[in-house]
């Protein structure tokens, strides 16, 4: 399974961002797709995930409410948008694909994009 990632670009707070995950390859093993960040001297953080039906999703505490996930499986294609962002949500962002049926940390997640960077500005 190959991801590719895009969307990122530079926003002022308060902004909206719309993040895109194409994936292709042997996409039937998968069984969710999630987004993950990692921001300039931290480590790599969960950020929301989907499963494969779009019907359960997840997100980390500090997007809840402002980031949605959410997948057209005839494309492929999972997204992000993200509203009301803030300087803080700068990262890069990676998506990545999970085989497993059971969302866990970062070690579940089986395939990953190259990353897209969204950069906050106050």
């Amino acid at each position: 399974v190959q991801l590719q990632a895009s969307g990122g670009g530079l926003v002022q707070a308060g902004g909206s961002l719309r993040l895109s995950c194409a994936a292709s390859g042997s996409t039937f093993s998968t069984n969710g797709m999630g987004w993950f960040r990692q921001a300039p001297g931290k480590e790599r953080e969960f950020v929301a995930d989907t499963s494969r039906d779009g019907i359960t999703t997840y997100y980390a505490d500090s997007v809840k409410g402002r980031f949605t996930i959410s997948s057209n499986n005839a494309k492929n294609t999972v997204y992000l948008q993200m509203n009301r962002l803030r300087p803080e949500d700068t990262a890069v962002y990676y998506c990545a694909a999970r085989t497993s049926f059971v969302r866990g940390g970062a070690r579940s997640y089986t395939y990953w994009g190259q990353g897209t960077l969204v950069t906050v500005s106050s």
